[in-house]
């Protein structure tokens, strides 16, 4: 019950044949590697836009955590 023989395979392989048919095939291949290609040159793209931007920093103000709390009670 471990291993498929040849057979199996060849099996397979007609029922592949039968259900997409000779022409569906390269043309299912041929979708596949234009997405895989896009996909390159969408993280290409990513790649070299995010190296010529900018990079912005805000600078951050620490609050005193009590005056929050006591002016977060005077709103109310």
């Amino acid at each position: 019950m471990g291993s498929l023989s040849i057979w199996h395979w060849l099996i397979v392989l007609v029922v592949v044949l039968l259900l997409f048919g000779r022409g569906k095939i390269p043309d299912l291949m041929g979708d596949f590697a234009k997405g895989i290609k896009s996909f390159k040159k969408g993280l290409a793209d990513d790649e070299t836009e995010t190296a010529t931007t900018d990079v912005k920093t805000l600078d951050h103000k620490t609050a005193d955590p009590i005056a929050s709390k006591t002016s977060d009670v005077n709103k109310a």
